[in-house]
């Protein structure tokens, strides 16, 4: 057996998809490095280029076999190439799928909490595994516009506060415009002009990937989409904060043998106490994040608002911006911090139980960051 013929056959084994999946999503996660980086960004978009064009081509002119020979005879060899590449349409769809997925479900990961904010993540995740098992319905118009719908969402949700600086609902809203409006315009594509579709099924086909748009946009005043591009490098509790020079340094309780500790989880309540984060933020974009404190006093209880203390932040840093509010005295029972976009949207949460320690003298280490 030829080696060629080796490759052949191991390519028609059965769990060859699964590999080519899971190296796939690893081979994103290696080089997929940061949410602002222009190359990364130029991929998806050319990738939502293509895949918009596979759409149009895959609605004017199908998936069959390809015509005659006097059919293709009498086409450009451009027009040729496109006719005879048809059957292939639909693994190229799914490739391109896979990838923006893939890249997504890497840049959502890094703001989703297990909040309600892992709604749009989970979402996602689903879709990056149900397109392993699409290919034989992705040529169906209507699955194909509405999967490109919410690829064109989650790009422009995060793509456009990268280049424009600033992140709020104006923001936000002008990303699911521009998706509808892109979504309009490749069923334009396909239905204007073209004989072989209606306007009736144009406007089936238009108005559920619109109408998805719309359920995502109240996933995000739900608070159920991360808040890309943010994201919580690091966050913890600690006794003192300091700034000798470039890194800040961090005290915190910890005993000898506690060499994984890196925060507090248990504060004594007659002591000061600081809740540090790092969020990363992309070039050039300036805003407010919020250290949202709350507090109940037994487990049995919800937590209740306590206060809210704003914090501007500045993008650029790899690991993050670093800042830090403080209280004093705080009641003893369980406390927590949600460090919040300014919108509302939970990066993450630092949790800390308060106890009446007395006077002991806690043991005390330092970490810098």
């Amino acid at each position: 057996m030829s080696p060629l013929t080796k490759v052949q056959s191991l390519l028609t084994k059965p769990f060859m998809p699964a590999v080519f999946f899971l190296s796939g999503v690893t081979y994103d996660t290696l080089t997929l490095t940061r949410i602002d980086r222009l190359q990364d960004n130029l991929i998806l978009l050319l990738y939502l280029a293509m895949l918009g064009a596979l759409i149009v081509l895959t609605g004017r002119v199908g998936i069959e076999s390809p015509p005659d020979p006097e059919q293709r005879a009498a086409s450009s060899p451009f027009m040729r190439w496109v006719l005879e590449s048809r059957p292939y349409y639909p693994m190229a769809s799914q490739f391109l799928l896979g990838s923006l997925f893939s890249a997504y479900t890497i840049f959502y990961s890094r703001s989703a909490t297990f909040s309600g904010t892992a709604v749009f993540f989970t979402l996602l995740i689903m879709l990056l595994v149900a397109n392993e098992f699409l290919r034989d319905r992705l040529s169906n118009l209507r699955l194909l516009v509405s999967l490109y719908a919410v690829v064109c969402f989650a790009f422009f949700t995060f793509f456009l506060p990268v280049i424009t600086g600033y992140m709020n609902v104006a923001i936000f809203v002008v990303g699911a415009m521009l998706s509808v409006a892109v979504i309009l315009r490749v069923a334009q594509l396909i239905y204007r002009n073209n004989p072989d579709r209606s306007r009736e099924e144009g406007i089936g086909v238009a108005v559920p990937a619109a109408a998805l748009i719309g359920v995502l946009v109240g996933f995000y005043f739900l608070n159920w989409i991360p808040p890309v591009p943010l994201s919580l490098k690091f966050g913890g509790i600690y006794h003192d904060v300091k700034r000798p020079g470039d890194q800040f340094e961090l005290a915190f309780e910890r005993q000898w043998y506690e060499f994984w500790k890196r925060s507090d989880t248990t504060f004594p309540s007659n002591t000061p106490i600081y809740c540090f984060t790092a969020v990363f933020a992309p070039v050039d974009l300036n805003t407010t994040i919020y250290h949202h404190w709350y507090y109940r006093a037994h487990g049995s209880r919800p937590f209740s608002h306590a206060d809210k203390i704003p914090l501007k932040i500045s993008g650029g840093r790899e690991g993050g911006y670093r800042a830090y509010s403080f209280k004093q005295r705080l009641d003893p029972g369980d406390w927590r911090v949600d460090v919040e976009a300014g919108d509302g949207r939970i990066l993450g949460r630092v949790s800390v139980s308060v106890v009446d320690q007395g006077e002991t003298q806690p043991t005390l280490a330092t970490i810098s960051y």
